[in-house]
């Protein structure tokens, strides 16, 4: 069974994200963090396979969080939703081997990180 890490301060886009997953992965398991170093500790503790990374959060920025997991786990897949479309962030994520897909999150574009997640 796959498992996936969702990663945003917003409860709302938390349940937005695995419901659109869960739609089309239905027997994934998930787990939640609110915050950067929510989600490394998350990491640690359950061994996701997955993560989707919010940037703009309290404390640690998303992108920094993904690069420290990612430190510790180099086969770990991480896309990195955000409404902040700047270059400079969808050149950060890609530079760390993320995929950087922009807020609101919809059904074409959990389908386009379902398939990041799913390919070798």
């Amino acid at each position: 069974m796959k498992k996936l890490l969702i990663v945003d301060d917003s409860k709302v886009s938390r349940m937005v994200i695995r419901a659109h997953v869960k739609a089309v992965q239905p027997e994934w398991e998930f787990i939640e963090a609110a915050s950067g170093e929510e989600a490394i500790k998350m990491v640690e503790q359950h061994a996701p396979d997955f993560c989707t990374m919010d940037i703009n959060m309290p404390g640690m920025l998303g992108t920094d969080a993904a690069e420290q997991i990612l430190q510790a786990h180099p086969h770990m897949r991480i896309a990195i939703f955000s409404a902040n479309v700047q270059d400079t962030m969808q050149t950060r994520a890609h530079a760390l081997g993320a995929i950087f897909v922009a807020k609101p999150v919809t059904e074409k574009s959990i389908a386009i990180v379902i398939h990041h997640f799913m390919s070798e």
